[in-house]
């Protein structure tokens, strides 16, 4: 599966099979968070068989059933955290899609546990990921149209249209998708709109658009 496939194809998963995560895959996912640690600066953990940080009433309260496993988004304090941890993050999602794993970001509904996942000193824990094999696939969610997220027009190259095309179909806190982009020749510019989470959301949504524009086709505005 390609990383386009799996933008269509993932999809929120909020309950999940009381089943351990097969070891090849494991194996897979954990090199991947390791490389991603590596590149990005970041200390995001994969974190197996702990259903403790699911069994709140939070947790119940968002529907949430079966998490036994999650990947805690922590990293250095700065401007841009979550940004970064959002553009990171949705990397290994789509990744753990073409593992043939359910996720569903998660920034409220859990119950933060600092004597599993490890906190140093000058980092912040900000959110989770629930992973594992979901009972469903999840469905589509309802979307905004391209010129509500974008100056796209007629004239627009096909590159712009196809990576507004993926940012619409980026996962954002309840759904809210408050992003535009605007493009200019092979520059573009987005701006996040105001509202929970958004900074999150417009690291996840940076890299949806990079991977339906193509990075050759276009530079983000300084």
């Amino acid at each position: 599966m390609n990383v386009i496939k799996a933008i269509d194809e993932r999809h929120s998963v909020r309950q999940y099979l009381i089943k351990k995560i097969d070891e090849d895959v494991v194996d897979k996912l954990s090199k991947f968070i390791d490389q991603i640690n590596i590149e990005s600066g970041l200390n995001i953990q994969l974190i197996l068989n702990e259903p403790k940080s699911f069994d709140a009433f939070l947790s119940h309260y968002g529907k949430f059933e079966g998490v036994e496993n999650y990947i805690a988004l922590v990293g250095r304090k700065g401007d841009n955290l979550n940004e970064k941890l959002g553009y990171f993050g949705e990397k290994i999602v789509l990744y753990a899609q073409t593992l043939g794993l359910n996720t569903c970001w998660v920034a409220l509904s859990y119950k933060k546990n600092k004597n599993i996942v490890k906190v140093n000193t000058g980092e912040k824990f900000v959110a989770v990921i629930a992973i594992g094999y979901g009972k469903t696939h999840g469905v589509e969610r309802k979307s905004k149209l391209i010129n509500q997220v974008s100056n796209a027009d007629s004239n627009s190259p096909e590159w712009f249209i196809n990576g507004v095309k993926c940012a619409l179909k980026a996962p954002t806190a309840l759904n809210q998708q408050k992003f535009y982009f605007t493009q200019k020749n092979n520059v573009v510019n987005v701006k996040r709109g105001i509202g929970f989470y958004t900074l999150m959301d417009l690291g996840i949504v940076k890299l949806h658009f990079e991977l339906g524009a193509g990075l050759d086709n276009f530079i983000w505005e300084k």
